[in-house]
């Protein structure tokens, strides 16, 4: 099994420690620093071998999680971030996603569960708990238009591909459903992920979910 390396921060020393005596007892996890805020982990992660994942608090002082998170994905875009909060609110949700989050998670998640979403998110995968999986689903759940917008970047078979992204189709679906190859299904995807500079699918569903076929 890969070491997985972690950075825990979080304003509550308390949880703080408890994080690190959970974690460092999982075998091959490894906690290799903690900060109390958003500041502090930055400044850490400047001066030392960057972790493969950060689990943030969503509110904290003087940096909240959210904008070290926007920071971390313009610093050090090979780190994994992680929201480990109290709070599920729909905001603090899409905010995180939004800003380069890998998941989002409540404190009270069970154990196990913390540690497969480390390790999912080490490995470049979305993990969303309960809340935030149930906010995405209903935001998925809007309907869309089908047709791109008149000031749309998007050709009207990449606005197509987009609303399927929007419904969680895989590529073999979306070729299934528009009578393409799996191939050209695949082209497309990564044209309209560029062209809306957006960082993968997960991405352009929240998009889609928001305002509809991108434009």
């Amino acid at each position: 099994m890969n070491r997985v390396t972690v950075l825990v921060v979080d304003d509550q020393i308390l949880l703080r420690q408890g994080l690190r005596k959970l974690l460092e007892i999982e075998e091959g996890v490894e906690v290799v620093g903690d900060a109390a805020d958003g500041i502090e982990a930055l400044e850490f992660l400047a001066a030392a071998p960057p972790p493969d994942v950060v689990l943030v608090d969503a509110r904290m002082p003087r940096m909240d999680g959210i904008e070290l998170i926007a920071r971390m994905r313009e610093e050090h875009p090979g780190v994994a971030a992680v929201v480990l909060t109290t709070f599920d609110d729909d905001e603090l949700v899409f905010g995180g996603l939004r800003a380069g989050a890998r998941g989002y998670l409540l404190k009270d998640v069970p154990p196990d569960e913390l540690v497969s979403a480390i390790r999912r998110a080490a490995r470049g995968d979305t993990v969303l708990g309960g809340p935030a999986a149930d906010l995405l689903v209903a935001a998925l759940d809007t309907p869309a238009p089908t047709g791109p917008r008149p000031d749309s970047p998007l050709s009207e078979r990449e606005a197509e591909v987009a609303r399927l992204v929007g419904t969680g189709a895989t590529n073999r679906e979306i070729a299934r459903a528009l009578f393409i190859t799996e191939g050209t299904a695949k082209n497309h995807v990564t044209s309209i992920l560029r062209k809306l500079a957006l960082r993968d699918r997960t991405a352009l569903a929240l998009w889609v979910g928001e305002h509809g076929t991108p434009g």
